[in-house]
C-alpha cells in the first residue's frame, strides 16, 4: 500500500493495490483510494483517474455524470487523483481547470483546490475568490477556466524554499518550472472551515493539459453505434465509419483509426 500525506505528498510504503491518504488537516483519517478506472488508450476523453476518500461518480453533472465529494468537519474528505504523463515538468502544465458546483456549505479552509505533487511535496492551486478563497457562488455550476493563465495569486508554493502562500502561475513556474510532476489531485477537505461543518462539492469537465475528464463510463465498441463513432477518436485521428471504430475497441486499441 502506498501511503502519502495529501498536503505534503510524502510517500511512505508501497505496494501495487491501493492508496491510503492521511494528513494533519484531515484529522488523521485513514482513507483508501477506490474505483480505479483504466486508461482508454489514446481516447479523446481520459479515464485515467481514481477516486479518493468518500468521492463517488453520480448523475447531475454538467451535463451527464460528475464526481461528488464531501467533507464533514475534520472527519471525512473526498477527491480525485489523476494520472500524469511520465516526466512532465511543472512548466509543461499549461491547462488546468474544472467545472464545480458547491451544493452544501461554501469554499473555505483551502478547499476546493488542485494540488500538484512535486518532489514529495505539493503546490496548491486554490479555487474561489482570492485572497481568502471564501464566498464562492453556490448551487450552480461555475467554470474555473484555465488556472494556469490566471493572473491571480492562487498558487501556494510555500512548501518549497523561496515559495509563498500567494504566488501567481508565473512566479510558481519561475520557482519550479523544471521540476517533475508526479501526480495531480482535486480535493475537498474544508468542512471544518464552513458554516454547518459540511462542504459538499461536485466536479465535472476537468481539464489537465490535453486530457478532458467528464466522468462518463469508458467507451467500448458499443459506443460506436448510433453515430457514436462520429464523436470519438483514437487520440490522433477520427474514425472513418462505425466499423473502423468497432475495430479499434475490439482489438484492444491495436487497430488505429483510419479517418482524418
Amino acid at each position: 500500500m502506498l501511503k502519502y500525506d495529501i498536503r505534503t505528498g510524502a510517500k511512505k510504503i508501497k505496494t501495487k493495490t491501493a492508496v491510503a491518504v492521511s494528513g494533519a488537516s484531515l484529522a488523521s483519517a485513514g482513507l483508501i483510494m477506490a474505483l480505479v478506472m483504466p486508461l482508454a488508450a489514446k481516447a479523446a476523453v481520459s479515464q485515467n483517474y481514481s477516486l479518493i476518500g468518500d468521492a463517488a461518480v453520480v448523475s447531475g453533472g454538467n451535463p451527464g455524470n460528475a464526481v461528488s465529494t464531501d467533507s464533514v468537519d475534520f472527519s471525512t474528505f473526498g477527491g480525485i487523483d489523476y494520472g500524469v504523463s511520465s516526466g512532465m515538468t511543472f512548466n509543461q502544465l499549461v491547462n488546468l481547470g474544472t467545472d464545480y458546483k458547491i451544493s452544501t456549505g461554501d469554499c473555505g479552509g483551502g478547499s476546493p483546490r488542485f494540488q500538484v505533487n512535486i518532489d514529495s511535496h505539493n503546490v496548491f492551486v486554490y479555487i474561489g475568490q482570492a485572497p481568502n478563497f471564501t464566498g464562492c457562488t453556490t448551487g450552480t455550476w461555475v467554470p474555473t477556466g484555465n488556472l494556469t493563465t490566471s493572473s491571480g495569486a492562487i498558487f501556494d508554493t510555500s512548501q518549497y524554499p523561496g515559495g509563498t502562500q500567494s504566488s501567481t502561475y508565473t512566479q510558481a513556474e519561475a520557482l519550479l518550472g523544471s521540476h517533475t510532476v508526479t501526480g495531480i489531485q482535486l480535493v475537498t477537505d474544508g468542512g471544518w472551515a464552513v458554516t454547518g461543518g459540511d462542504q459538499a462539492i461536485l466536479f465535472d469537465n476537468t481539464q489537465i493539459n490535453d486530457n478532458s475528464y467528464t466522468y462518463e463510463p469508458a467507451p467500448t465498441k458499443d459506443s460506436c453505434k448510433n453515430n457514436g463513432w462520429k464523436t470519438m477518436n483514437d487520440g490522433t485521428k477520427s474514425f472513418k465509419n462505425q466499423g473502423d471504430c468497432v475495430s479499434y475497441f475490439a482489438t484492444n486499441f491495436r487497430n488505429p483509426a483510419n479517418g482524418q
